[in-house]
């Protein structure tokens, strides 16, 4: 008797069991095998950066400063002042010379104001010697030496104007005594401005 198939093609039933077999083994040796490694980039990244960065040497600039004493701060205060002082009896001896040059007052007054700025003077020339800069500081002695000698040129040129004003002449040994008062004045105060820039600027 015949055996009777109901399938005509009965291969088609392992097809898809070998496919689920393959999928199964390459799934299988797929997880078999072992990951790989990952490499931390950023650790690699700083280890190269630490590598590569030199150390850094700092340049130190030495400034070299000059501390001025304080006595010769004081000295050097005292001359501005008497820089001041002498430059407002320029200007006092000048205007009294001028107005009785105008005729604004008379003999008798011109005379009063003319010994006044002779006294004047006179207390420049002893306000600028005394106290003076410290006794250490050659070179600040000798230079004030000189402005005090100055300033005692000054008194002189303040009594040779008084003494112009009772000559006998028509007023040339008084405008003499004048040019050059004005000359010694302008000579002291340029010394003066001389030495404090040399102290304070080292």
């Amino acid at each position: 008797m015949e055996d009777f198939n109901s399938d005509p093609k009965p291969g088609r039933l392992i097809l898809p069991l070998v496919l689920i077999g393959m999928i199964a083994t390459t799934y299988t040796f797929v997880r078999s095998i072992e990951e790989e490694p990952v490499v931390d980039q950023t650790a690699t990244e700083e280890s190269v950066i630490e590598e590569e960065v030199a150390p850094v040497t700092e340049e130190t600039t030495t400034t070299t400063t000059t501390t001025i004493p304080r006595e010769v701060l004081e000295y050097i205060e005292e001359l501005n002042s008497e820089k001041a002082t002498i430059d407002a009896l320029g200007q006092r001896v000048t205007e009294a010379n001028a107005r009785w040059d105008a005729k604004e007052v008379t003999y008798q007054e011109a005379q009063e104001e003319f010994k006044d700025n002779i006294v004047a003077a006179e207390q420049f020339v002893k306000n600028i010697a005394a106290p003076g800069p410290p006794d250490s500081n050659i070179s600040l002695l000798q230079e004030h030496s000189a402005l005090v000698s100055l300033a005692n040129t000054i008194y002189l040129d303040t009594q040779e104007i008084f003494e112009g004003l009772m000559a006998s002449d028509t007023g040339e040994r008084r405008s003499d005594a004048i040019r050059t008062f004005n000359s010694n004045i302008e000579l002291l105060k340029k010394r003066i401005t001389l030495l404090v820039t040399q102290v304070t600027n080292g």
